[in-house]
């Protein structure tokens, strides 16, 4: 099938981009490499992308500084401006982004048109807001003196996007840059490359000045390693694994880049013995199996006190094993294939490692067959250690996998949840509501949810501790991550007598 072929298939009206986006252009790469994106569905091609070299970072970082006179002074709420249109011009183009992220990642295409596109949009409208808002202090000093802060954008950033929410991630990271007065060279994943440049050419309709942003989807062992070791580049924020961010702070070293990391995590999500036990089904199994999985802030631990343990799991194994499994573009699916079969491979070993410690199968475990055998799809899972040492209960496995642990009080509850080197999501269910502020305040992690899980709003911080990171997302956070303090003093009407006094 040619490339129109497959956007017909998938009922994308508009032409699929393909190529870096440098200096306001869409161009091949200086070596002229490409690399195949996957439709995780069945495998097959949808297209070949430029993949960015060196010289192609080279380019890009070049382009970006010749911006950021202009873009960095700029009055706030001009930027502000572009970003509020670059939210409408996402709302009028949902239908055609969520097909395109659907395509391309495996999200269920109702989970792309109700999540993903209307978070992303809210997102850029949020710190298009925010653009002309966020200020400098006035600062109480000695008589005569006048002192305030100036909050500068550090100038050009670098930005590595991982594959599992692109879209999402593109806006998180992007809209407070820019609204902040950064210019931005961002790389997407190798395998999820066409939201994000799609997004780029809807910047340039918004009127971003070329340059301001440019996208280069390549591999993180060159281009992603290029953008952390470059020394025009001020700042580096990653989403992704810890080992890689482990590895983006070795590599930003030489110019003491700032550093912003959101990594992994193994979120507990603790059921007590009095909680609203449907309410916590329900918000368990969203905690789990949306988006399949992959997601950072995924519940992974579900923490069943021992009393409600059985009784909890006659509901959610059910549920669990009536997840519709489906092609992401069909409008019944609810959960689709992970992003590539590599992943798939990676999910699916966990359950021999289980088993190999003793762990107990309580529903999937396998891959379905039949019309998805082609596919990168792993039937919802739910294991029961032995453990909370076990390998599963203490690593991400980052798919459609639960690891269910039980404990008798709310001490041995702390002890588990915190029990791992991770300190991203966690969450709690209980109608206790001291128990509940108490745990939010003990449980070392970025977020907590009570009586709920895995909620994200432009507005509030989101990050971790421990090997899940450092550096907040969203929110003022954000904005105080892509910014610098300078202070300014004025000398009013000060006396200053001579220090060597002549």
């Amino acid at each position: 099938m040619t490339l129109a072929d497959i956007q017909a298939a998938a009922g994308l009206v508009t032409p699929v981009r393909h190529q870096l986006f440098i200096d306001g252009r869409f161009v091949d790469a200086e070596s002229g490499e490409t690399l195949a994106t996957l439709n995780p569905h069945d495998n097959s091609t949808i297209a070949h992308v430029a993949l960015a070299g060196k010289a192609d970072v080279d380019k890009a970082v070049a382009a970006a500084k010749r911006a950021f006179p202009a873009w960095s002074r700029m009055a706030a709420a001009d930027r502000g401006r572009i970003l509020l249109k670059l939210a409408d011009l996402i709302e009028a183009n949902t239908e055609e982004l969520a097909r395109l992220e659907s395509l391309d990642t495996g999200h269920p295409i109702r989970d792309s048109r109700r999540l993903d596109v209307p978070r992303t949009a809210a997102c850029f409208r949020y710190f298009g807001g925010m653009a002309d808002k966020f200020q400098g202090e006035t600062i109480p000093v000695e008589a005569g003196f006048l002192n305030y802060t100036l909050r500068e954008p550090v100038g050009v950033v670098g930005q590595i996007v991982p594959w599992n929410f692109p879209l999402m991630f593109t806006s998180w990271k992007m809209a407070p840059a820019l609204a902040a007065g950064n210019c931005i060279v961002m790389k997407p994943s190798e395998i999820t490359p066409l939201s994000s440049l799609k997004i780029a050419e809807l910047m340039a309709e918004a009127g971003l000045p070329p340059g301001v942003v440019n996208m280069l989807p390549g591999l993180g062992s060159v281009a992603g390693q290029y953008i952390a070791e470059h020394p025009d580049i001020a700042k580096i924020a990653f989403t992704g694994s810890t080992a890689t961010g482990r590895r983006i702070v070795q590599a930003s070293a030489g110019n003491l880049k700032k550093v912003q990391l959101e990594l992994g995590g193994k979120g507990p999500n603790i059921v007590f013995e009095d909680a609203n036990l449907q309410a916590a089904v329900n918000g368990s199994a969203w905690a789990i199996f949306h988006n399949q999985g992959q997601a950072c802030i995924a519940g992974s631990r579900l923490m069943l006190h021992e009393k409600i343990a059985d009784a909890f799991l006659e509901k959610f194994v059910p549920l669990a094993q009536s997840i519709r499994l489906g092609n992401p573009l069909d409008d019944a699916t609810e959960m689709g294939p992970l992003t590539s079969a590599l992943h798939k491979d990676r999910v699916l070993a966990y359950v021999d490692i289980a088993r190999e410690q003793g762990g107990e199968v309580l529903a999937g475990g396998r891959a379905p067959g039949g019309d998805l055998a082609a596919g990168c799809y792993v039937e919802p899972t739910i294991v029961r250690a032995r453990s909370s040492r076990d390998r599963i209960a203490q690593e991400e496995v980052f798919g459609p996998f639960v690891t269910v642990l039980t404990f008798k009080d709310e001490a041995e509850a702390m002890q588990i949840a915190n029990g791992t080197d991770y300190g991203l999501g966690s969450g709690l269910w209980t109608g206790n509501l001291q128990r509940a502020h108490r745990m939010a305040r003990d449980l070392h992690a970025g977020m907590v949810w009570i009586n709920s899980y895995k909620r994200v709003n432009p507005g509030s911080p989101f990050g971790g501790v421990g090997q899940s990171g450092y550096g907040r997302e969203m929110g003022f956070d954000a904005m105080r991550e892509y910014t610098q303090v300078k202070s300014v003093w004025v000398n009013i009407d000060a006396q200053i007598p001579p220090h060597f006094v002549r």
